[in-house]
């Protein structure tokens, strides 16, 4: 069923341009956008005021680098081969190959990990941050990096990573997050306070 799977969603990507480009697209980009994303809560986040972005932002990192952690140590258990090298006539590779174990995804699990925590502190934002999570770790799939299964290992291990880091990390997170506003409050309260007057929600 997992090869199955992966063929079926491989192969009809591989076989359709209009598919096949915008794939490719997400997978070279989406991954720089979301790390872009996660770390941009922090600085939308009022100088001195409520903590919930900053706690979001430092709770999906702290979460991805539980999982990243995690993977490591489980595919240093078992080497499972990309599923380019074990199929390699039957597969479609439509982007730079990997070296690493297939087995889990470290995207899927390093995004999974981020949406996961950045819900805990918003619903809305993390919907959308699971939304794009998705779209991440099926485009390994599509791309030919990774089997299905993959994928659902590295997303139940990012869960797992941010559900330990939102409760028992929480304390240690907080108190990182309060100390680091103190560097950077005074310099995101000069940057509030030039944003430009046609912006005025931006400025509440």
């Amino acid at each position: 069923m997992d090869w199955y799977l992966f063929h079926a969603a491989n192969s009809a990507v591989a076989t359709r341009d209009w598919i096949e480009d915008p794939v490719t697209l997400l997978g070279g980009t989406a991954v720089a956008l979301y790390a872009t994303a996660i770390v941009a809560l922090w600085f939308i986040a009022r100088p001195y005021g409520d903590l919930k972005w900053k706690l979001a932002c430092v709770s999906g990192l702290a979460a991805a680098a539980v999982a990243m952690l995690t993977n490591q140590a489980i595919s240093h258990l078992w080497e499972r081969p990309r599923p380019f090298v074990t199929h390699q006539a039957l597969t479609h590779l439509l982007s730079a190959p990997s070296t690493d174990p297939s087995f889990p995804s470290d995207h899927a699990a390093v995004a999974f990990a981020i949406a996961f925590a950045v819900l805990a502190f918003s619903r809305r934002a993390g919907s959308v941050f699971l939304a794009a999570a998705t779209l991440i770790s099926l485009s390994r799939i599509a791309l030919g990096l990774h089997y299905p299964s993959d994928v659902l290992a590295g997303a139940l291990i990012g869960w797992a990573a941010a559900l330990l880091t939102v409760s028992l990390g929480r304390f240690w997170v907080t108190r990182l997050v309060v100390i680091v506003s103190r560097v950077s409050d005074p310099v995101l309260e000069r940057v509030w306070a030039r944003l430009p007057q046609r912006f005025p929600a931006l400025r509440r």
